[in-house]
């Protein structure tokens, strides 16, 4: 890639990203705010012409409790940790379908133009807790692409693994699979092993979003000759608006907006990440950030010609047969 590109990759799960640490009582409101969002996130980037890759978990695009059955795969995990199995949970929880199924906004992302779907794995998958196998995974991945396809007539070639946690054989199973594109984490020493939860490297994180305290974020790819699985390394997490955090939040948008300028002026990648349920809270804050990146972004393009691209993007200009 020999121009400066600007990659925006969602990982949209609403509660199946957060049913082991959160509890679904009470947090309607909050869901109804986030799927609120969707449209005016798409408009939004439909507006200033930006692709985006909407990694979505395989559950929510299910249309009720009977569809979510259908396309469930008989292979479940079976984690140490029972706490971490969305099957677990969903059997023993109340069903409330509007925390959990959104196959409308899935429809209105694949009718957005530049929008890609991609997966989030079928079940919100965590590949490097004990009890993971690898078949297991290889069934969940192959019922996130039952589902896409036969809903919605999508054959899906990007993965956003859960909560960032993959190793060598998850990303040779993947491509296994025909993703070829993943979304990798960046290299900095806080970024490795998320699946510890060590406080040091989440405070060092949250830290490293207005402060400088990791490598460089954005990145060029090497010359050499790609084969699939391309792997995408993030840049920046987006982190969710926060009024008790009063000038952190816009400094927050001012080291982002500098990084994309770094990787326009440099002919490098820059990959911004986050969910769309961060925008439940504080929605018309959260979507003016949002467009402050857009702006600056269609700025570095007029002045520098960097360009917008999906994961699926990135992955066909690099692998010669795609």
């Amino acid at each position: 890639m020999n121009r400066p590109t600007l990659v925006i990759s969602l990982d949209f799960e609403l509660h199946w990203g957060r049913f082991d640490k959160v509890s679904i009582q009470n947090r309607e409101t909050y869901y109804r705010t986030a799927r609120e969002v969707v449209p005016k996130l798409l408009s939004l980037f439909n507006q200033y012409e930006v692709e985006v890759t909407w990694a979505t978990v395989g559950m929510l695009m299910a249309e009720n409790v009977e569809e979510w059955e259908h396309y469930s795969p008989t292979l479940r995990p079976i984690y140490k940790n029972t706490k971490l199995s969305a099957y677990d949970w969903f059997n023993a929880s109340s069903k409330n379908n509007s925390c959990l199924f959104a196959p409308e906004l899935v429809h209105n992302i694949i009718d957005t133009p530049g929008q890609e779907l991609a997966s989030h794995t079928f079940s919100h998958y965590y590949t490097m807790e004990n009890g993971h196998e690898d078949r297991a995974f290889r069934e969940d991945l192959m019922a996130s692409k039952r589902i896409a396809q036969e809903k919605f007539g999508k054959k899906l070639s990007s993965l956003v693994f859960p909560r960032n946690q993959y190793n060598a054989e998850s990303i040779k199973l993947a491509g296994a699979l025909g993703f070829s594109a993943l979304r990798t984490n960046p290299g900095d020493w806080f970024w490795k092993d998320p699946e510890k939860g060590e406080l040091l490297k989440k405070i060092w994180r949250t830290s490293d979003s207005i402060l400088s305290l990791g490598k460089r974020t954005s990145y060029q790819f090497d010359n050499k000759v790609f084969s699939s699985p391309v792997l995408i390394p993030s840049s920046r997490f987006l982190r969710p608006f926060n009024p008790k955090l009063a000038r952190f939040n816009q400094l927050k948008i001012n080291r982002i907006k500098d990084e994309i300028t770094t990787a326009a002026k440099n002919d490098e990648v820059y990959h911004i990440w986050w969910h769309p349920h961060n925008h439940g809270h504080y929605p018309d804050q959260s979507l003016n950030e949002v467009k402050q990146i857009l702006e600056h972004f269609s700025s570095c393009r007029d002045q520098y010609g960097m360009q917008s691209r999906s994961m699926e993007g990135i992955a066909y200009s690099l692998i010669p047969s795609q």
